[in-house]
């Protein structure tokens, strides 16, 4: 039987430009929640204790048409729905607690979508602790013997800590103690029964190799990140009687409402690590005291009801748990007091909001806004995931948008500086959520492949080691040394014995009294020498009262001159932060200033671009219709050339024509002057004029008595439409045979808006000289339009030209062809082409005659 083919093993990625020694990549776990009904229907299955994969469910079946495919994804571990508390605990976060007391940084949080359980894994339940307060047990349970007393570590405002002599402390715990509701919670309260259960921690947990020559502090701190606004949810806004507050509804609120804090500003420090600068920062001294301050804090978390969850968590919670380090002095017996020395490093336990899909969550008004202020941080968390998984394998060098988001922005340090970064992908198996935990499980996939630089083990100073135990051996009590009534009692003389065998025995009792006086002489001397130690002892006493009591007045001076410098200092630190609101206030002026500056600016340039394209284009059209201008004037100049030369020959040739006219007139005059009269003339042919140079007679006058020629109207082409006859009072009557004549038209002197509303042609009788002197009708033809304004318009179509050429003056031609003999004898009509009717040629727009060129159909002639 062959073996089963396994798939061949993907080669690493040669990722660019890392050191793989020195980074570890992102430890992505992933835990799956029971169902609620155990009938519902599974889409995530655990395959191993590294593998889950996904199934789609049968309604994404069906309306794919059944094409679907189940999908593997592998995590560092898989935690199935029986894991407990406790064994999530010791995978996952007690490395992280076991760095933390070994001066190293460290970031867990919880992943998935609403109702995924992440914070029931956070937090935990009563009888069953989550992450939280199994880490603060740790913490406590390591150091419970080597704590600092309290205010001895003292935090600033720039993301450090001071040290503090013995006595400053004292003196503040005192302080502190006086004061009515001290923040600090006391170890001697009894602990809250709403939350006893969740601390209640059956497995006793210690970190190992613990560094017994330095004294540890803890500081805690909880802030929520609610529409990317950082709010300090430990922060105690006091009340104030007179200005009511309100809230988001614009109604007052009550005096046990809770007022919701102000934002916080995220600042960077000398370390470039980010912090929250004015958060509260609380010191605690065991696990009760760590949790009560979380729990205070968890109360003023937002949470709201929605469809999916009935404690939707609505903002980003962060717990973060600062331990501070700082080593003994050379004896062994109290903190040294070096600023330089003490090792800070945190722990932040992150609870992330979940995403949601507001179709699913019928999420309206706030719950709506809230959960897209949710789902861009997360959009930014994966962004950024992203840029940097490119970066570190491809060696690009990508900016990535960390200042997108508060979230992300808070823990820059953590994926550019060092630390381990976990985190639990939690993912609820129910059909419902398949499409969520699909794209959960592609982003923890990214994340897996993103690195983290490896923490470095800092030293925390070169004294010798063992300086606490050898502090105790010389305070403590030694065993082989006597008591004090040993020493009394053996500086007597012993006694001599007692016994008396004989009655006449006279020496025992000599014996005897001799010892009991020198012992009551002994006892003299004793009680002499106490009562002289006694009265020096009272003298130094009495030196020792007064010397304490100098001290003391002495420390309540320099208290009083600390307290009149706290006071001075606090006075300038709130005239510092009135003026640091007053600064932020004019910058965040100045920079919606600039902001509108700057769209003015580009809407100016934007302007100031579209101005110049236009002038280009201005100056492009300009410079073709100057080319087309050049090229319209010089066509026109040869055309006018052309004509100007066709007129003068014609002028010439007509001269020509008319002097040889009047050489023929005179030849037939002399020919009619020497010729008998019983001759008839001839009419020369013009074969023989061309075969014979002879003189052309003169044509005859038209006969005088010929019938009246009827005058003929000449109808227009569109005698079917209504036109507009205008023919102006200055127009002279014209005796032409053809008159233009238009049926059923409108004759007006002046153009009138009445008449051209009522026709759809316009027909205008222009008369002028031309050039001969004779009168010259031009008629102007347009077609009538309605105007959008409710007017009308003409637009000119085509030009008739009616054109009569006077008698006098004009030359004579013969017929090509002989006419019948007339009734007078003559042989030949003699017919005169100036007689005859003006011929009138129709110009229409555009025709391509010449100016003023008037075409009669005159046959050409050669000079005889």
């Amino acid at each position: 039987m062959k073996p089963a083919r396994t798939k061949t093993p993907r080669k690493p990625l040669v990722k660019k430009g890392s050191q793989t020694n020195l980074k570890d990549p992102v430890g992505v776990y992933c835990r799956v929640r029971p169902l609620s009904f155990p009938d519902q229907e599974c889409c995530i299955e655990v395959i191993n204790n590294t593998t889950v994969q996904l199934h789609t469910p049968e309604g994404y079946r069906l309306n794919r048409n059944g094409d679907y495919k189940e999908t593997q994804y592998s995590f560092k571990q898989v935690f199935g729905t029986h894991t407990t508390q406790k064994e999530l605990f010791d995978v996952v976060a007690n490395p992280l607690v076991d760095d933390l007391l070994h001066g190293k940084n460290g970031l867990l949080f919880t992943y998935g979508v609403t109702g995924s359980g992440k914070t029931h894994t956070m937090t935990g339940s009563p009888g069953e602790g989550g992450l939280l307060p199994r880490c603060l047990d740790m913490i406590f349970n390591s150091i419970g013997l080597f704590q600092a007393k309290r205010y001895v570590f003292k935090s600033n405002d720039r993301n450090s800590m001071d040290i503090q002599c013995e006595v400053d402390a004292l003196l503040e715990r005192q302080k502190r103690e006086a004061m009515p509701n001290p923040k600090t919670p006391s170890s001697k309260r009894q602990i809250d029964p709403e939350f006893a259960d969740m601390i209640t921690v059956q497995e006793f947990c210690k970190a190992e190799e613990i560094d017994e020559d330095s004294v540890y502090g803890v500081f805690v701190s909880y802030i929520e990140i609610y529409n990317n606004y950082i709010y300090d949810l430990l922060e105690e806004v006091p009340f104030d009687p007179i200005k009511p507050k309100w809230n988001s509804g614009s109604i007052p609120m009550r005096n046990t409402d809770f007022i919701p804090p102000q934002s916080k500003l995220l600042r960077e420090d000398k370390n470039h690590n980010m912090y929250v600068a004015g958060c509260t920062e609380v010191e605690v001294k065991s696990t009760e005291e760590a949790f009560e301050v979380f729990w205070r804090g968890q109360k003023k978390r937002r949470i709201a009801n929605t469809h999916l969850n009935r404690e939707s968590s609505r903002s980003h919670s962060v717990f973060n748990i600062r331990l501070v380090q700082a080593p003994l002095d050379a004896d062994g017996d109290n903190v040294l007091q070096e600023k330089e020395q003490i090792t800070i490093s945190q722990l932040s336990l992150v609870d992330l909001a979940g995403s949601e899909r507001t179709n699913r969550t019928k999420a309206e008004g706030n719950r709506l806004r809230e959960a897209g202020n949710i789902n861009q941080s997360l959009m930014t968390l994966r962004t950024c995931m992203e840029v940097l998984r490119e970066n570190q394998m491809y060696g690009t060098n990508k900016m990535v948008p960390y200042r997108d988001s508060k979230l992300t922005h808070l823990f820059k340090n953590y994926f550019d500086g060092e630390g381990k970064v976990r985190m639990i992908v939690c993912v609820n198996p129910k059909a419902e959520d398949y499409e969520e935990s699909l794209q959960v499980m592609r982003f923890a996939e990214v994340t897996q492949e993103v690195e983290v630089a490896r923490p470095v083990d800092k030293a925390i100073c070169g004294l010798t080691p063992g300086r606490r135990l050898r502090n105790q051996a010389r305070g403590g009590p030694v065993g082989d040394e006597p008591l004090a009534t040993e020493v009394v009692l053996q500086s007597f003389p012993p006694l001599p014995s007692c016994e008396i065998l004989d009655i006449n025995d006279e020496q025992t009792l000599p014996r005897l009294i001799e010892a009991l006086e020198k012992r009551h002489h002994l006892r003299q001397v004793m009680i002499d020498e106490f009562n002289k130690q006694s009265v020096t002892f009272k003298a130094l006493l009495q030196e020792f009262d007064n010397a304490v009591l100098n001290k003391e007045n002495y420390i309540q001076g320099k208290l009083n001159e600390k307290e009149k410098v706290i006071s001075g200092q606090k006075l300038e630190l709130e005239r510092l932060e009135k003026k640091n609101k007053t600064l932020e206030y004019k910058i965040e002026i100045l920079e919606k200033t600039t902001t509108i500056y700057e769209e003015d600016k580009r809407n100016l340039q934007q302007e100031l671009e579209t101005q110049n394209q236009k002038l280009q284009r201005q100056f492009s059209d300009k410079r073709r219709l100057e080319a087309r201008l050049q090229g319209m004037v010089t066509e026109t100049t040869m055309k006018w050339e052309k004509e100007c030369e066709r007129r003068v020959a014609a002028k010439q040739l007509e001269m020509q024509n008319k002097l040889w006219v009047k050489d023929e007139k005179l030849k037939q005059l002399k020919a009619i002057v020497t010729e008998p009269k019983t001759e008839k003339p001839e009419r020369p042919s013009r074969e023989r004029d061309r075969e014979k140079v002879t003189q052309r007679p003169v044509s005859p006058s038209p006969v005088p008595n010929a019938p009246p020629v009827r005058l003929r109207h000449r109808r227009s082409r569109s005698a079917g439409d209504r036109w507009v006859d205008h023919k102006p009072a200055s127009n002279v009557q014209t005796e032409t045979v053809m008159q233009p004549h238009v049926p059923h038209a409108i004759t007006v002197s002046v153009a009138n808006e009445k008449a051209l509303a009522k026709c759809d042609k316009y027909m205008l009788t222009h008369q002028e000289l031309a050039s001969d002197g004779e009168i010259e009708t031009k008629l102007i033809k347009g077609d009538v339009y309605k105007t959008r304004g409710g007017g009308q318009s003409v637009q000119f179509t085509d030009i008739e030209t009616l054109k009569q050429e006077s008698q006098s003056g004009s030359r004579k031609r013969r017929s090509s062809t002989e006419a019948p003999a007339q009734p007078d004898g003559t042989e030949c009509e003699w017919t005169d082409v100036e007689t005859r009717c003006s011929v009138a040629v129709e110009m229409r727009a555009g025709s391509q005659l010449g100016p003023g060129y008037q075409h009669h159909a005159q046959p050409k002639r050669k000079k005889p």
